[in-house]
């Protein structure tokens, strides 16, 4: 067994090399135990030599060496060849062209994104991925956690209390954590729905139901940039015209669809706010089935736009920029990396959505990219 001073310089040796070393590798590497390992650790942590990180260690500060900076990015100079670790709820709809984005951001700086999939409202499962990514030695933290309850919010509150640099993607701290210090780039949700709230009056209508899913993370947000802009614009009350249905294709749609449909009917509604895609389609189907016809008699918006040119007919759509998201949220996380223990201000940044003009509002579209 070597001594103890020539363990602890031989653990020294190998994390100015690798910037990150796992306790596990290096019982393996020493031929000691666990134990022991863990007291050199401590030792040298006591003595400010290296600084724990969840399962290993890494240099004090993350000091990077000079050549891991100088890939220009939209905050400064971004490492380069670091390990950036995502946790996304899915890796379907909605979230590809984000991963997409992130990947693209981290490779442009010759780095590499680890992706893990959690699940949706399930924060025990979020910080299991994260737990997971920090054992990988990741060196900074792309992350679309759970944010509402109480189980959310400690696991906001750890996060925060991470060593690396934390990003949250589409997400933001609940109101109860407003001043939580940690780094978020989203979507402008509410002002998207309040979007095609002002591109429907502008067409002439004045009573815009909202329809959106039990489940989307998005429904807040939206309802509570309809509600705005109802009330800014000075629209007759909707009350009642914010309606919740089943996912398409989920248990009972076709009745419920059918339901909200022969409602709006009966109240004069003509023109309808839809979160998302898949639920406007399902609403047109139903529609036919009654006798009711887009856009002549009725009006549709949807929120998210992947797949609204493939309806029939095509979707007008509000369209957030999922593929610049995830860039911004590398970029900004890579320079972090680039200058951990300078002093950062708190990012909370929001992408507007842009809207899409096509056939389902009777208005004339907007030419598609080539």
């Amino acid at each position: 067994m070597p001594l103890a001073a020539e363990r602890q310089e031989r653990i020294l040796a190998a994390v100015r090399k690798h910037g990150t070393v796992r306790l596990a590798d290096l019982v393996e590497q020493l031929g000691v135990t666990p134990v022991t390992v863990r007291r050199d650790v401590t030792l040298l942590a006591d003595r400010g030599l290296v600084q724990r990180v969840h399962g290993g260690i890494a240099l004090p500060h993350r000091v990077q060496t000079p050549q891991t900076r100088g890939v220009p990015g939209t905050y400064g100079p971004m490492a380069t060849h670091a390990l950036v670790g995502m946790v996304v709820p899915s890796v379907e709809y909605y979230w590809p062209p984000v991963i997409q984005g992130a990947h693209t951001a981290v490779a442009a700086a010759r780095g590499r994104l680890v992706m893990r999939a959690s699940r949706w409202e399930d924060p025990a499962e979020d910080r299991r991925q994260v737990n997971a990514l920090l054992e990988r030695g990741v060196q900074a933290l792309l992350v679309a956690p759970t944010t509402a309850g109480t189980a959310a919010m400690e696991l906001l509150r750890w996060l925060r209390s991470l060593t690396v640099p934390v990003v949250l993607v589409e997400r933001r701290p609940p109101q109860e954590l407003a001043t939580l210090a940690l780094d978020a780039v989203m979507t402008a949700h509410a002002l998207g729905a309040g979007l095609a709230v002002r591109h429907l009056v502008t067409l002439g209508h004045h009573r815009i139901a909202l329809i959106t899913t039990h489940r989307s993370p998005t429904s807040k947000a939206l309802r509570a940039g309809w509600q705005d802009a109802v009330d800014v614009l000075g629209l007759e009350s909707h009350e009642g015209l914010d309606m919740e249905v089943p996912s398409y294709g989920s248990a009972g749609w076709a009745e419920s669809y059918t339901d909200v449909l022969k409602w709006c009917r009966g109240r004069g509604v003509r023109s309808l706010l839809v979160h998302s895609d898949r639920e406007a389609i399902g609403l047109i189907e139903q529609g036919r089935e009654l006798g009711i016809s887009v856009p002549h008699d009725l009006a549709i918006v949807t929120y998210d736009d992947e797949i609204g040119a493939a309806s029939d007919p095509p979707l007008t759509a509000v369209r957030p920029q999922k593929y610049r998201l995830g860039v911004l949220a590398a970029e900004l996380a890579l320079a972090k990396v680039a200058e951990v223990g300078e002093e950062w201000p708190v990012h909370r940044l929001e992408l507007w959505p842009n809207v899409v003009v096509r056939e389902s509002c009777g208005t004339v579209p907007t030419p598609e990219p080539l």
